[in-house]
């Protein structure tokens, strides 16, 4: 994160019932900040949404994918109109419009193992906005590895989960969940992404402002049908490949 950053005039006038939230400085580290977000799809139209209209300064957006019709009942920064062109190409000119003053690097391109890190450098946050779990655990185990926070989320029909994970403290992706089968074409409600993404960037803005308790060594459920929410804890595993070899409880990131 940048050291310093100052507001505009219009900045301070456009965020001045969400600074008082935030705190003294909140606001500032919010637009020093730089968040990478993993997939432009249901989950990352509200994540994008919602981290450009609250002032985090550089969003960087990366998805493979072009818009198809029936993206367009979840996927809410899309219209026909965009039908066949670039998500994240198309993502970002409407993030830019929605917020003058956040900075948007847009690229086309896939998540594998080999360009994960480099994808965050310059990082603060990294986001799963993803829609299968292979490149989930790409990215986790380059986001751990870098010590950059990443933020979990995950949808299907009116069903989803959040969990923050903090490098060296907290349980990673890979100490929960097991290898999961990739699939397509699985059925959802375009509200319960409106849900897990609002969470999720709820999450990011409380990580970069660092205000209240992030969703941290626990693993968060939405059951839109009962309209209810559970939790479990989850803890890091000491023999995980990817996190067990971090440090201990609590452990700080190297300077």
């Amino acid at each position: 994160m940048k050291d310093k950053v100052e507001l505009t005039a219009k900045e301070r006038e456009r965020y001045r019932r969400q600074a008082e939230v935030l705190g003294p400085g909140g606001q500032e580290r919010l637009k020093a900040a730089t968040v990478f977000v993993a997939g432009a799809g249901g989950l990352g139209s509200s994540i994008l949404t919602y981290l450009a209209a609250d002032g985090v300064g550089t969003i960087r957006i990366y998805d493979q994918d072009v818009v198809r019709l029936d993206n367009l009942n979840r996927q809410i920064l899309y219209t026909e109109l965009d039908e066949g062109k670039p998500k994240a190409v198309r993502a970002g000119l409407r993030v830019r419009n929605l917020n003058p003053y956040v900075r948007i690097e847009a690229v086309q391109g896939r998540i594998e193992s080999a360009n994960a890190r480099d994808l965050l450098k310059g990082c603060d946050v990294a986001v799963d906005a993803l829609d299968n779990f292979e490149t989930r655990f790409v990215l986790n185990e380059a986001a751990v590895g870098m010590w950059i926070p990443f933020v979990h989320g995950a949808v299907i029909e009116m069903s989803g989960q959040v969990m923050t994970v903090l490098p060296g403290k907290t349980a990673c992706l890979k100490c929960v969940f097991p290898p999961v089968p990739a699939r397509s074409g699985f059925p959802i409600l375009g509200a319960t992404c409106g849900v897990i993404g609002s969470i999720q960037a709820g999450e990011v803005v409380k990580l970069l402002a660092g205000i209240e308790t992030p969703a941290a060594g626990r693993l968060l459920f939405w059951d839109g049908r009962s309209a209810s929410w559970d939790e479990i804890e989850v803890k890091r595993n000491p023999d995980c490949p990817v996190c067990g070899t971090r440090g201990a409880e609590g452990a700080e990131r190297p300077k």
